[in-house]
């Protein structure tokens, strides 16, 4: 892990002084314990959860609200500011603030959506297919919780069928009994499902 951070710490800034990394994957692949456990290797990078951006409504709808949030005060170096979503109130809470820090990780189902990736310093997925991903999901959140899974497996079906996110990973992540294994994604290879030597160096197993 602590490799990984600090190939990241070495990226040129991606969005005005930020390196932004998005970690995408499937609904209960392991995201938000990944991007906490590496947002820790980097020092305590700030982490955008995109559970926050996203709505019961809209839940792939938010691109437009991220870039004017988050994005564009990037960009201008500014810190920026979203008001976070309550899923169980059904409604925005107060507004927090997002530093614009030198490494910030953007954690979520859509992370390296087509228009995010020219934000992104590098795209990191979690490698679990999407049927043992929503199973881990669902034991995850229990049976009080199925009908709102039955309609996000269909949403995000629908969003990865239109804008897939793996053929562009810089890196797949895989998890390990210990740790995670890192390793090059599709972008990064000579084919789109190949996983080969790093050309930084080998790959990483943290």
């Amino acid at each position: 892990m602590h490799d990984l951070a600090s190939r990241l710490r070495r990226l040129p800034p991606s969005c005005g002084p930020v390196r932004l990394i998005g970690v995408d994957g499937h609904a209960g692949s392991g995201k938000t314990t990944f991007a906490g456990r590496l947002a820790t290797a980097l020092g305590g990078a700030p982490v955008l959860h995109l559970d926050d951006i996203a709505t019961h409504e809209e839940p792939f709808d938010w691109t437009g609200r991220l870039l004017s949030q988050v994005i564009e005060p990037f960009g201008r170096g500014e810190t920026a500011r979203y008001a976070a979503y309550d899923w169980t109130a059904r409604e925005f809470g107060p507004v927090r603030e997002l530093p614009a820090a030198p490494v910030v990780l953007l954690e979520g189902v859509g992370a390296g959506r087509r228009a995010l990736r020219p934000w992104l310093a590098r795209l990191l997925w979690m490698e679990l297919p999407h049927e043992e991903a929503w199973a881990r999901g669902r034991r995850r959140d229990g049976q009080a919780q199925s009908d709102f899974w039955d309609g996000w497996v269909r949403a995000e079906h629908r969003h990865f069928a239109e804008d897939p996110t793996r053929p562009f990973a810089d890196h797949v992540v895989r998890q390990c009994p210990e740790g995670y294994e890192v390793l090059p994604g599709p972008a990064e290879t000579s084919g789109p499902d190949q996983f080969i030597t790093h050309r930084d160096g080998p790959s990483a197993a943290c």
